[in-house]
């Protein structure tokens, strides 16, 4: 089964999330949250940590990321780790994958003509709320 890792990262306070702009499918010019592929054998916390440099240019020591929740999706063969963390400081973002920016939060994040994942940006966003993650010490 394919693994795949998506990425939540707000802001030093907690007031930003970073999305991108897809360029290809799936999801071409819809809005999503960065991420990307597990490798076979690779550890789910490590890869996140690889696709976040790949794609944003954000290091490992900007940022402490915490494992939320899995989707597994059996008719597709794939499941899907979702990682949350707020930057330690300020990086200058950067990618040729996506364009990135950063979104204020009050957004309908379930308008699934605006976001990809068929409203799972919002479900994830409302899951971080609920678990008060952001808050702990990182």
């Amino acid at each position: 089964m394919q693994g795949y890792n998506v990425l939540m990262v707000y802001n030093q306070d907690a007031s930003k999330l970073l999305m991108c702009k897809r360029l290809k499918e799936p999801y071409k010019g819809l809005n999503n949250l960065v991420g990307g592929k597990i490798e076979p054998g690779e550890d789910g916390l490590i890869a996140a940590y690889r696709e976040l440099l790949e794609e944003t240019n954000i290091p490992r020591d900007a940022i402490t990321l915490h494992h939320l929740m899995d989707f597994k999706y059996y008719y597709q063969h794939c499941y899907v780790e979702v990682y949350v963390g707020k930057l330690n400081y300020n990086v200058e973002i950067a990618g040729d994958e996506n364009e990135l920016y950063w979104s204020d939060l009050d957004q309908n994040f379930f308008d699934m003509t605006r976001y990809a994942g068929e409203g799972n940006i919002g479900h994830m966003i409302e899951q971080v709320k609920q678990s008060r993650i952001l808050l702990s010490a990182d």
